[in-house]
C-alpha cells in the first residue's frame, strides 16, 4: 500500500502562481510513475502531468503546457507541481496519484485550488 498527502491548494488571483506538493509512504519502491490529476465541479478526472521515476522524463496535459511545472524527489517520495499563470479555468481540485503497473492505482486526498 502506497499513501499520498498533498499540500499546497489555495486561493489565488488569475495570473498567479501555486506550487502543490505531495507527499508518499508505505510500499513506495515500486512506483515508477506519479501523477497529477484534477476535477472540477460537474466535470470529469482531467489528468494533469506525470513524472518518471528518473524524475526527468514528464508529460503534460495541452491545457498546462507550458505553465505547469512537475518535479519529482524520488529518494524524498515527493513530488511538486509548480503552477503559474494560472487561469480561472485551473479552478478545481487536485490530486495525487501513483502507480506501480499499468494504471495509476494509489490516490491522495486531493488540495483545493481556486482562482479567481
Amino acid at each position: 500500500q502506497v499513501q499520498l498527502v498533498e499540500s499546497g491548494g489555495g486561493s489565488v488571483q488569475a495570473g498567479g502562481s501555486l506550487r502543490l506538493s505531495c507527499v508518499a509512504s508505505g510500499n513506495t519502491h515500486n512506483s515508477n510513475y506519479m501523477g497529477w490529476f484534477r476535477q472540477s465541479p460537474g466535470k470529469e478526472m482531467e489528468w494533469v502531468c506525470s513524472v518518471y521515476s528518473d524524475g526527468e522524463t514528464t508529460f503534460y496535459a495541452d491545457s498546462v503546457k507550458g505553465r505547469f511545472t512537475v518535479s519529482r524527489d524520488s529518494a524524498a517520495n515527493t513530488v511538486n507541481l509548480q503552477m503559474n499563470n494560472l487561469e480561472s479555468e485551473d479552478t478545481a481540485l487536485y490530486y495525487c496519484a501513483t502507480r506501480d503497473g499499468a494504471a495509476y492505482n494509489y490516490w491522495g486526498q486531493g488540495t483545493q485550488v481556486t482562482v479567481s
